[in-house]
């Protein structure tokens, strides 16, 4: 085992969370390469299962059931994690270019981004069809058709556009979901589904003998089938053929041939006639050698395949041993895809028709087995072996590659200003921030001077806080914005306008561009957050540490004679909390594989929501005490501001606003590791009481970052304010409890 951690100097980013990227996070997760970045990128925190998505709208299935959580392979896997649509592809620069970020740096690209059924030529389509794929767009549209019929006057109509396998499987299942919802609302009407196929056959690509079957389901289930229909039109309720042909439809499901993301033809990587991405047996782009591509958005070059799930699947292991080949300097090995495969297509109800080559067989048993097979493919990358941080047994980089990295010289390297960042990787970071200007701010980062000059107006006060710690998300751009806010809410909690800010950052140890590239994400989504409060960005320092860092001295004005302090409450005020609390825990369990993705992503946007407004708006109803709620917890934060106001106060723990997923992590035993610190506040604020059982107990003690405001506000004015409130974005913003007067033994705190 090494005596220092491998320094990173290889980016491997992956496109895409399909089915054979998620193989490739969980191959390298068991078995990591140190000294490579692996970063996932993908629109989506939860990739569907595509062999369970009928079984999904027919209701066999729960979302998590049908869903692999790419959050949580990335943290197994250590793999940084960002959650964005690509929009480009600069293969000279070989960056990555976003739809809302700055681009991000690869060394080696794998490329699994899927594809969507083709809407371009068909007028209408676009508009007004739902596409099979994304999955992710087409759930929200199911679930609200869903919720639409129970208003529906007139029986439900639907047509599927496309007769493959997957066309079929999803038109029984809408049907079958949709009568079972009528039968148990007592409502005798059946729902009207249609089919359209361009061709005079269903399930072209299948066995003679599964399509007779198919012909005879449908039939028997009353499916309308269009053969030699080519959709020529869609419009807000229906749709034209192309020989005239005219339907009525309350939605247009389009699950024809794929497209392919156009931006990927359009970067000048070689691709097919469709826009798929060429590769060669080993999955490698025959265009450029440090790109690979796998499933629906590759063409395999001397094996032309369908597009088919199993085809991913089958790919996920080759891709993921021919990538860490590349890493690792070795030659890469072919891969050849299987010819034939059992293909096993459910009919919406608990049955199936199973085929493989020529023959074909039907049955319940077929569904079960199905059944089998997907649940045992989804329980590889739900049920995830404990992380193992050692490096022992890991693929290591050859030598050649490490000493090809330029790094720095480390041995020698004191703990004076050697540790600090290079002028040239701190100057090229520096190149794209382009701080708020104010004119009170005459020296800072723009003119490179020792120090900023902040100028005072007459009759301001400053106030002043500091903030710093390690990244609470492996995205560097993320955790600046998160930094900023964290730091920004000390301000806003004293009733001041930030004027300035200075930053200080940890860089692990890394290669010149690794280093550079992480403090420039990490400025830039700092800057995005000050440019949005007119903050200036002065200046800062930088510094080698053993991980990720960030913090901020930030500097901000106020009336002298209106400061917010803690110790402003009043007897008979209402306690407002603007943000729901519950980070601490949620990233505890993130770290234990405990934690759902879409828990993750909520509590990054409550993170992400600046506390200026809320300051504002409890200002104009009556605050004059407020402060923000971070490492201590609510119970520490509001002790502070009891004692320092000389009264008590009462919680009602119902009304705590908690993050989706918090309460479920506290009852799986998980907490914060300063949780049993902040506990320590309630025995000393409560004077001995026993602490309560209710289930929110816990969120008192749960340490916060860039959690929410809380202020006492007179009780007259706390409808209107939380009204305000939840109007400006706060929506989980809530009175939680009231102020009082001091009782006479000594229990300030209490909760009920």
């Amino acid at each position: 085992m090494d005596a220092k951690p491998t320094p990173i100097v290889k980016d491997l980013v992956l496109v895409g969370g399909g089915h054979s990227h998620i193989a490739v996070l969980k191959m390298f997760g068991m078995k990591p390469v140190p000294g490579v970045q692996l970063t996932l990128v993908c629109r989506d925190v939860h990739t569907p299962y595509s062999g369970m998505l009928p079984g999904l709208l027919a209701g066999h299935y729960t979302f998590d059931e049908a869903h692999i959580d790419l959050r949580k392979l990335a943290v197994f896997s250590q793999a940084r994690f960002i959650h964005d649509s690509v929009t480009g592809l600069d293969l000279a620069g070989r960056e990555l270019r976003f739809a809302n970020r700055p681009p991000i740096p690869y060394d080696l690209l794998s490329l699994n981004v899927g594809s969507t059924p083709g809407t371009r030529d068909v007028p209408g389509a676009d508009q007004y069809a739902v596409p099979v794929k994304p999955i992710s767009n087409l759930l929200p549209r199911w679930e609200a058709l869903l919720g639409r019929v129970e208003r529906l006057q007139e029986t439900p109509a639907i047509a599927v556009v496309g007769a493959g396998a997957g066309g079929v499987e999803l038109a029984l299942a809408m049907q079958y979901r949709l009568r079972a919802h009528f039968a148990g609302s007592g409502t005798a009407r059946d729902p009207e589904i249609h089919v359209f196929s361009e061709t005079a056959e269903i399930l072209p690509t299948h066995n003679a003998r599964a399509r007779e079957k198919f012909r005879r389901i449908l039939a028997e289930r009353g499916v309308k089938v269009h053969t030699q229909a080519r959709v020529a039109e869609v419009f807000r309720d229906g749709l034209r053929t192309a020989d005239g042909w005219t339907g009525h439809f309350h939605e247009v499901v389009w699950a024809t041939k794929a497209s392919s993301a156009a931006w990927l033809a359009d970067s000048g990587l070689a691709c097919n006639d469709q826009g798929f991405a060429l590769v060669d047996e080993c999955l490698r782009s025959v265009s450029h050698s440090e790109v690979y591509a796998a499933g629906d958005a590759a063409a395999v070059q001397v094996h032309p395949r369908e597009k088919a799930g199993v085809f991913a699947v089958r790919q996920g292991p080759p891709l993921a041993r021919n990538l860490r080949r590349v890493l690792l300097g070795e030659p890469t090995r072919r891969f050849r895809p299987q010819s034939r495969f059992l293909s096993l297509i459910s009919t919406g109800d608990r049955y199936a028709v199973a085929s493989r080559g020529r023959w074909s067989v039907e049955g319940a048993w077929a569904w079960k087995w199905k059944d089998w097979i997907d649940r045992r493919f989804m329980d590889r990358f739900s049920d995830l072996p404990e992380m193992n941080v050692d490096e022992t047994g890991a693929s290591k980089l050859p030598q050649a590659v490490l000493d090809s990295a330029e790094l720095p010289e480390r041995e020698m390297r004191c703990r004076g200003c050697a540790s600090k960042v290079g002028a040239t990787t701190l100057g090229g970071a520096l190149e794209s921030i382009t701080p708020f200007w104010r004119e009170d701010v005459p020296a800072g980062l723009g003119s490179r001077d020792d120090a900023a000059v902040i100028n005072v107006p007459a009759g301001k006060s400053i106030v002043q806080s500091v903030d710093f710690f390690p990244a609470i998300v492996d995205d560097p751009y993320l955790f600046g914005q998160i930094t900023a806010n964290h730091a920004l809410s000390d301000i806003y909690a004293m009733g001041a306008v930030p004027q300035s800010a200075l930053a200080v950052a940890g860089i692990p140890f890394g290669t010149p561009s690794k280093a550079e590239h992480l403090l420039r994400q990490m400025l830039l989504g700092a800057d995005l957050v000050f440019h949005e409060a007119q903050v200036n960005l002065a200046g800062g320092h930088t510094s080698e540490c053993p991980e990720l860092a960030l913090g901020f001295v930030v500097n901000g004005l106020a009336d002298q004679d209106q400061v917010l302090r803690k110790g402003g409450l009043q007897p008979g005020q209402a306690l407002i909390l603007t943000k729901p609390l519950g980070t601490g825990v949620l990233f505890a369990a993130e770290m234990r594989l405990e934690a759902k993705g879409r828990w993750i992503d909520d509590a990054i946007d409550s993170m992400l929501l600046p506390s200026r407004r809320a300051a504002e708006i409890m200002r104009d109803h009556g605050a004059i005490a407020c402060t923000d709620i971070t490492g201590f917890g609510l119970a520490g934060h509001l002790v502070e501001m009891l004692e320092a106001s000389g009264v008590a106060a009462s919680l009602d723990l119902n009304s705590l606003p908690a993050l989706a997923g918090a309460m479920a992590c506290f009852e799986a035993g998980v907490r914060s590791t300063l949780d049993p610190e902040n506990r320590k506040v309630w025995d000393r604020a409560a004077n001995g009481s026993s602490s309560t059982g209710h289930p929110a107990f816990s969120l008192l003690f749960d340490p916060q970052t860039s959690g929410g405001l809380l202020a006492g506000v007179p009780a007259s004015n706390a409808e209107a304010c939380l009204a305000a409130l939840r109007e400006a974005g706060y929506g989980s913003a809530a009175q939680i409890g009231t102020v009082g007067e001091s009782p006479l033994d000594g229990a300030i705190l209490s909760a009920a």
